[in-house]
């Protein structure tokens, strides 16, 4: 006799996947990481770096990211006074699984198709 579905446990994700892809994978966190992968940078360079995101949702993610221990915000004393920003220990630990992230997305998710313009 085959069994039914209320005998088949269900799938379940692992908790701790769950929780970075829930960290990761609100917009623009791991795109930020990924952007100051490359070093330090200014809020203007990250603004300019990262098309689409408005400087409130940047100035949000940044606070985000150094409250998680993932990112360090410097001061730095002008003038003019700047403030730059860098991936602490726990955020270059992210860089490998970006890295084969992007490495995967790559050989496996198709090139998005281009919006035909409105005539």
């Amino acid at each position: 006799m085959p069994a039914s579905r209320t005998d088949h446990h269900p799938h379940t994700c692992d908790r701790q996947l769950t929780r970075a892809f829930g960290f990761l994978g609100k917009r623009w966190n791991g795109v930020l990481i990924g952007a100051l992968s490359g070093g330090p940078a200014s809020f203007t360079e990250l603004c300019r770096g990262v098309p689409g995101i408005s400087e409130s949702v940047l100035s949000d993610r940044l606070s985000e990211l150094a409250a998680a221990g993932l990112v360090h915000r410097e001061v730095v004393e002008g003038p003019p006074v700047g403030v730059h920003y860098q991936l602490t220990l726990a955020g270059l630990a992210l860089i490998p699984v970006l890295q084969d992230l992007a490495r995967w997305a790559h050989e496996n998710l198709p090139e998005p198709q281009p919006v035909a313009a409105a005539r």
